[in-house]
């Protein structure tokens, strides 16, 4: 019995002695937070692409689309992911992704929730099974990459969201531009970024970074509200903000792919349906259309506002093309042009840190009609190819069906084969493709730093924040609110009041209804009554009583052109036309199939009748610009409010019953009402330009009973004086934009003696200096276009000192001060250098102070145990105690559950404490076990 109680004891000491060791090296390998550098993910990606067979490489090169929902193992989609790697897909409602025909719009998000978790899941489940290489007979396991899951989410709804409804409704880009605050861009960007990352999406293709130089009247090829503005330095301002805040409201889980590059605002073409030819230099293009593209690259001032990929526009350009034919290919298939865009010095930057270039679907129309117009036929492996070599790392191909593939599938799978191919056979066209799968897995890993389903997929609790955040939908909806035509004083002696009760209204919307998916039931856009309803929820019985239900009315603008057209005689349009005191319309932007505008052209040229003497309103819910001078002149009032969703509706009936002011301005030209982009933002001429000295701001100390007056400045011959404008506001009341020339003017004794300093605005303020040479007095004002400041005054003593008056600067204006109306920005202040925060975590000095509690609490288990003569269960107590106590600090060093509120209030106060409970711990379990042991005694010796 003996020898085998003593081996009994052994082998519990060499189990403790193995767990203490395994304990101390956990606490000694983390003793502070588990401190590791991050991994980098280009050494991750290397290391990764290193072990990756030509057919996974290939496959990482490639975004798909794909038809419906069905993500079986039956389904192409299934072996696409399963069997050919690939780099990702984009989500299409026109593909039916997006919405269940059974369930319409009601579960959007979670069928989209789903269909995502299925799509990254398969992923997974191909890594951990076996393939055999269908060229070498090789088996191998597949590696885990995950799916970019993509999708274009404009804002605005249909049709540039793809996702209708679950989403905040969030506004069109232009619409953000109106409100001129790149803050309320970067929380819509922000709640983008949470929604979509929510939902498990990884990859936004946008925002648009395109800056509308000439919008077209009229035409149904423009780019609409889908722009930022038409001003390069605005456009790169929202467009920055609103990248960031996707990156921060995602938590950095979201690629933000910047649209539409190198600029396609200045076509005459829609992206999606021809090749088109913009006749601009290189020059130009530097100073105007890339200028965003180099603001959210190379230019960028930190990686969260920094795109992390361009998609590469199918536009041409006669500035890197020279003379444009028929045969020349657009700029995402030209390599030489394509190369001369990315040598330029900021994107060669952007590019060494690992941007990515994605081409824009080679299977669009445009690019189809391109082949057909210059006689080639579309062969889906020759366009892919050609794209690849263009320069762009990730090919996105939708439908490349042709004569000889009859579906997409059966096309992208040969293309597939022929790039693998072409991988084995051309040394060359293999170290191209490994460039770009290296920049494609590092983004990924800058996504994920662990490759794992768990790290990927989005929980299932996330949809509990989807749609929660209307109240900024709402702020931008009042912001961008713009009184087009015609001024607020015109409007304000024109129409003294809003409607009253006994007026009655007539409301024509221009309605409109989407589909989610092709069997969907119709989504609306805009309903016949959505304005009277706002109305009569805002202003009815319930809210005041301003107006009568019963004296309003709604028609549709169809009503409004089968009236126009006579087929129906008495129309009830026609008669309460006639009884109406103010008629509205609420407008959106025309189309192909639909000339909204032309319909509203018709009513103003053919009846004249029906709306004269009356208060005639439009609400644009859409772009500005599709009315043109002659019509806008026999409105009352026309509106701008850019979107059409709910809030803005609500914005259009406050605006209406004059409870909001509109604020906003137009982001582009409108030539109806004579307002030129270009010219608003120069230096408003009424303003007079704050001018003062650029001193260092007074340390704030506490206010003394008596204030002292601070003693103004002397300067002398050969002192610098520094001068700084304030804010100089454009004719829109806000900042102008940086860059915007000043003039600084010195003028000593006489206008003769007079030196000019060139200096050019940083967020509406210019700086410079002025070394002083001559004595007597000094005159300064700043000159910007037709704006001026008042004059400082100086008396510069003469070396002598035969000057005894005090060199005291005063103001003396030289215009009459007209204040503008908005307020001014204020100058945001130098950032200081952030604090260090506070650790939050155990540090070295707190592993020490839980060795030493751990110690002491393991001796005095010891003693006490030995003190009563049992030695053998001292040694377990002391054993237990020592592990409960470093178990203990593990745990909070690692951050676990619970630890922070430990934490809270002292950081080594809560190591001792947790110390102390584990170890305490510890000896509780040593005397069960000495319990349980004695109770099992008993019983053998029973």
């Amino acid at each position: 019995m003996m020898p085998a109680k003593i081996f009994r004891l052994r082998s519990s000491s060499r189990l403790l002695n193995l767990v203490l060791l395994v304990t101390l090296w956990f606490s000694l390998a983390h003793p502070a937070q588990a401190r590791q550098t991050a991994p980098d993910p280009q050494q991750q990606a290397q290391a990764l692409l290193e072990r990756l067979t030509p057919e996974e490489r290939v496959g990482q090169l490639f975004l798909i689309t794909f038809q419906g929902t069905d993500t079986s193992s039956e389904s192409p989609i299934y072996d696409l992911v399963t069997n050919y790697h690939i780099g990702g897909v984009i989500l299409l409602a026109a593909n039916d992704n997006i919405g269940d025909p059974e369930q319409g719009v009601l579960q959007v998000d979670r069928q989209v929730f789903s269909l995502n978790r299925q799509l990254q899941q398969i992923a997974w489940n191909a890594s951990r099974q076996a393939q055999t290489n269908p060229v070498d007979g090789q088996t191998f396991t597949p590696a885990y990459m995950p799916l970019f899951i993509g999708v274009s989410q404009e804002g605005g709804g249909d049709p540039y969201d793809q996702i209708l409804s679950g989403l905040t409704p969030l506004p069109n880009q232009m619409a953000l531009g109106a409100t001129w605050k790149p803050d309320l861009a970067e929380q819509i960007g922000g709640i983008l970024g949470k929604e979509l990352s929510a939902l498990g999406f990884n990859l936004l293709l946008g925002p648009s970074l395109d800056v509308l130089d000439t919008p077209q009247l009229g035409s149904t090829n423009n780019l609409g509200t889908r722009t930022f503005g038409g001003d390069p330095y605005w456009v790169s301002e929202m467009g920055r903000a609103y990248i960031r805040g996707v990156h921060q409201g995602s938590a950095g889980k979201i690629a933000v792919i910047a649209k539409r590059f190198p600029g396609h605002g200045s076509a005459d073409r829609l992206p999606e349906e021809e090749v088109s030819t913009v006749r601009k230099s290189l020059q130009q293009l530097e100073t105007f259309d890339l200028v965003p593209f180099f603001a959210v690259t190379g230019n960028a001032a930190t990686p969260e506002e920094t795109s992390d990929g361009l998609l590469a526009s199918h536009i041409r350009y006669q500035g890197l093309q020279g003379n444009i034919r028929a045969t020349t290919r657009p700029v995402s298939l030209d390599p030489q042009a394509f190369n001369l865009l990315m040598s330029l010095s900021t994107l060669d930057t952007w590019r060494q840190r690992g941007g990515l270039m994605i081409s824009d679907n080679l299977g669009s129309r445009a690019v189809r009609r391109f082949y057909d117009l210059t006689s080639q036929t579309f062969e889906a492996r020759r366009v892919a190819l050609n794209a690849f070599l263009a320069g762009n790392d990730l090919l996105y191909i939708g439908d490349f069906s042709s004569a000889s593939e009859p579906d997409s599938y059966t096309a992208a799978v040969r293309t597939f084969e022929f790039f693998a191919q072409k991988y084995r056979d051309d040394t060359a066209f293999a170290q191209r493709v490994d460039a770009s799968v290296l920049r494609i897995l590092t983004l990924k890993y800058r996504l994920y730093a662990n490759f794992t389903l768990g790290s990927v997929v989005a929980p299932q609790t996330s949809l509990e924040e989807i749609g929660t955040s209307s109240k900024v939908v709402f702020e931008v909806a009042r912001q961008a609110a713009t009184l087009l035509s015609p001024s607020q004083t015109e409007l304000d002696d024109s129409i003294p009041d809003p409607p009253n009760q006994d007026d009655r209204i007539v409301f024509i919307s221009d309605t409109r209804t989407a589909l989610q998916c092709s069997q969907c039931q119709p989504y609306s856009l805009l309903e016949t009554r959505a304005l009277q309803d706002a109305v009569t929820r805002l202003y009815g019985p319930s809210s005041g009583g301003q107006i009568s239900p019963g004296n309003l009315s709604s028609y549709s603008l169809n009503d409004l052109q089968i009236m126009l057209d006579g087929s129906l005689p008495d129309a009830p349009l026609e008669s309460e036309l006639k009884r109406a005191n103010w008629i509205v319309f609420g407008m959106l932007a025309p189309r192909s199939d639909w000339p909204s505008f032309q319909i509203l052209s018709r009513f103003l040229s053919e009846r004249p009748d029906l709306f004269q003497q009356k208060r005639l309103i439009v609400f644009a819910f859409c772009a500005p610009y599709f009315l043109d001078a002659t019509n806008i002149s026999k409105l009352n009032a026309y509106y701008g409010l850019y979107g059409k969703t709910p809030q803005f509706i609500d914005v259009a009936a406050y605006l209406l019953f004059r409870e909001l002011r509109p604020i906003g301005s137009s982001p582009v030209s409108v030539s109806g009402i004579r307002y030129d982009l270009n010219s608003a933002l120069f230096p408003d001429p009424d303003q007079i330009i704050p001018l003062e000295l650029d001193l260092p701001q007074p340390e704030l100390l506490p206010t003394p009973a008596t204030p002292e007056p601070t003693p103004s400045p002397e300067f002398h011959l050969g002192d610098v004086i520094p001068l700084r404008t304030g804010v100089i506001l454009d004719s829109n009341g806000h900042a102008v934009p940086d860059g915007t020339p000043v003039s600084f003017v010195f003028v000593q004794g006489s206008e003769t003696n007079s030196t000019r300093q060139d200096a050019t605005t940083k967020k509406g303020i210019a700086r410079t200096t002025f070394s002083i040479n001559l004595p007597g007095a000094l005159e300064i004002h700043v000159e910007s276009e037709n704006a001026r400041s008042a004059s400082l005054k100086f008396e510069i003593p003469s070396p002598s000192g035969e000057v005894l008056d005090t060199p005291t600067p005063t103001l003396e204006p030289t215009l009459t001060p007209v204040p503008p109306s908005p307020t001014p920005i204020p100058v945001e202040p130098t950032p200081e250098p952030p604090l260090q925060p506070p650790p939050t975590r155990p540090g070295f000095g707190d592993w020490l102070l839980a060795v030493f509690v751990s110690a002491l609490v393991s001796w005095l288990g010891y003693r006490l145990a030995a003190l009563i003569g049992k030695n053998i269960w001292g040694i377990r107590a002391a054993f237990l105690a020592f592990i409960g106590g470093l178990l203990a600090y593990s745990y909070l060093a690692l951050e676990m559950p619970g630890t922070q509120a430990l934490l809270k209030s002292s950081i080594s106060f809560g190591t001792f404490l947790g110390t102390l409970i584990g170890a305490a711990l510890g000896l509780i379990a040593a005397i069960a076990w000495q319990f349980a042991a004695d109770r099992s005694r008993q019983k053998a010796t029973e």
